[in-house]
């Protein structure tokens, strides 16, 4: 068999099952479909390309998800987009989900309400921490996954997802309210 034919069945058989993660995350960061597509279509022709430096058997969900955030960072710095400034102290400053915050905090209170409504809301958050939400609360990557995708120390990763989190809970307060999720807070 061809060497070519090879390359095309592993990449295919190990590469393509990720390819709605892909898409998922690359959605979650462009916040435009259209973008997410040429983003997810970037990401597999590289990939492809150098299918020769993937170790076989080893994990290529984490592998794709990273020549996708290179790409999207690449693509961003390209646009030269304007960098939002976030007030850390800002988001710090509160979490208004106090009786739930004690009992879940590892965010599993997202995953009975991600609705239309939450993506709007993750669509908003500043890059870093909208990444590491989306890879951790809607793709289920462990800490350690997403601080080698992201390049950054998992001590970071958990920083961002808990300031992430926080600044979501801000935002759907009046949401979560509304359908019944939690109780309005005595002033």
């Amino acid at each position: 068999m061809p060497e070519s034919d090879t390359k095309r069945q592993t990449f295919e058989a190990e590469a393509l099952p990720h390819l709605d993660t892909v898409y998922r995350v690359a959605l979650r960061l462009a916040a435009d479909e259209s973008r997410a597509e040429d983003l997810v279509q970037e990401t597999m022709l590289r990939a492809y390309r150098s299918w020769h430096q993937y170790t076989r058997g080893t994990n290529a969900r984490a592998w794709l998800l990273t020549i996708l955030r290179h790409t999207f960072i690449n693509q961003y710095r390209k646009a030269k987009r304007a960098a939002v400034e976030v007030d850390i102290h800002q988001i710090e400053s509160y979490t208004v989900f106090h009786d739930v915050q004690e009992t879940d905090p590892e965010g599993a209170f997202f995953d009975t309400i991600v609705d239309d409504e939450v993506l709007r809301a993750i669509d908003t958050l500043p890059d870093g921490f909208r990444e590491t939400l989306i890879l951790s609360d809607v793709e289920g990557l462990a800490y350690a996954e997403i601080a080698t995708i992201t390049e950054v120390p998992v001590g970071t990763v958990k920083s961002r997802l808990f300031r992430a989190r926080q600044a979501l809970q801000r935002q759907l307060y009046d949401y979560a309210v509304e359908m019944g999720y939690i109780q309005r807070r005595e002033a």
